[in-house]
């Protein structure tokens, strides 16, 4: 346990027999459940996961800090592959059931430093946030090591997210180190979010229709010898294509506030004049098409008050903690 809450890791793994002992072996002691899937990996990871769970639940003591759960390492087998979305949501679920109060993630190919597991769930102990991520942008050090077409596709998810979500504080959203609270998976329709590499993006806008707090906090991420599963040139479009689709979801979702609904307007409308003017000027003369530019500049400029009144209605709801490095 850690300061009287229970805690669990989720770890998701495809094809990482290489890393996934270490992984499972360097979760920190406090941690009372880690819960590791194998998404139907068509390499040795499964059996590294169960050798290595069955050493570590062995030696576990009767006692196991208080928590009282049989296992520490829970070995789970996907019979099909999911994506590393649907590993994660089998472990919340898994995490939900056994009303773990502060639940994390940590990738299976020892990307993400165990020994700042407790900068991710502090927030959420202290009761600052309901989900608390990890932002690789926050300090330089920390991102220096990022390919730079992985911060390209990074700066451009991190400004389609802010927009679908209306986290505006929130960065760097394809980062995976996170926790979340129990209260944040009892309420944020976990059961559908996205099973593909956008499910990062998808709980944000899950998460903030259900009003949960979310929080930045610095945090590195060590490259080395493991190997991305994503393409890029499928991956952004793919993606932003979801964003769209639960963006517009998560204002009719609001609509039932006064300011939500404001938002909710004023992103139609300026949408709406934005396409329809530029759509006029292409077809109209030189005189009229210059008259539907201006209109277009107009709607744009409603899409900016939109996102301005958005950024005040989700303001109390995300914040950036600062942490003290070690």
């Amino acid at each position: 346990m850690y300061t009287d809450h229970t805690v669990a890791v989720v770890v998701p793994a495809y094809n990482e027999a290489g890393f996934i002992r270490e992984v499972i072996e360097t979760v920190p002691e406090f941690v009372d459940r880690v819960y590791v899937i194998d998404d139907c990996s068509t390499d040795d990871t499964w059996e590294k996961i169960t050798e290595t769970a069955t050493e570590i639940n062995t030696a576990v003591t009767a006692t196991d800090g208080g928590a009282g759960f049989d296992q520490r390492v829970v070995p789970i087998q996907h019979g099909e592959n999911r994506g590393v979305g649907g590993a994660i949501k089998t472990g919340y679920l898994r995490a939900r059931d056994d009303e773990i109060d502060v639940t994390a993630v940590m990738g299976g190919d020892g990307q993400m430093d165990p020994t700042v597991l407790d900068r991710i769930i502090d927030p959420i102990v202290d009761g600052e946030a309901d989900y608390v991520k990890g932002n690789r942008l926050i300090n330089d050090a920390d991102h220096e090591q990022m390919p730079r077409f992985r911060q390209i596709g990074n700066r451009i998810l991190t400004a389609l997210t802010k927009i679908a979500s209306g986290y505006w504080r929130i960065g760097d959203p394809q980062m995976g180190y996170t926790a979340i609270s129990l209260t944040a998976l009892r309420e944020a329709d976990i059961e559908e979010m996205y099973e593909f590499y956008g499910y990062c993006n998808d709980l944000l806008v899950r998460l903030n229709v259900s009003r949960q707090t979310v929080a930045d906090v610095p945090s590195p991420l060590n490259y080395g010898d493991e190997q991305s599963h994503i393409s890029y040139l499928t991956y952004i479009p793919r993606v932003s294509l979801m964003l769209l689709r639960t963006f517009l979801w998560r204002l009719w979702s609001g609509r039932h506030s006064p300011l939500g609904l404001s938002v909710l307007v004023l992103y139609v409308s300026g949408a709406v004049g934005t396409v329809g003017s530029a759509i006029a000027a292409l077809r109209a003369a030189d005189t009229e098409a210059e008259n539907s530019l201006k209109s277009s500049l107009g709607g744009v400029f409603v899409l900016v008050i939109a996102m301005v009144l958005d950024g005040l209605f989700n303001w109390s709801i995300n914040t950036r903690i600062d942490t003290e490095e070690d």
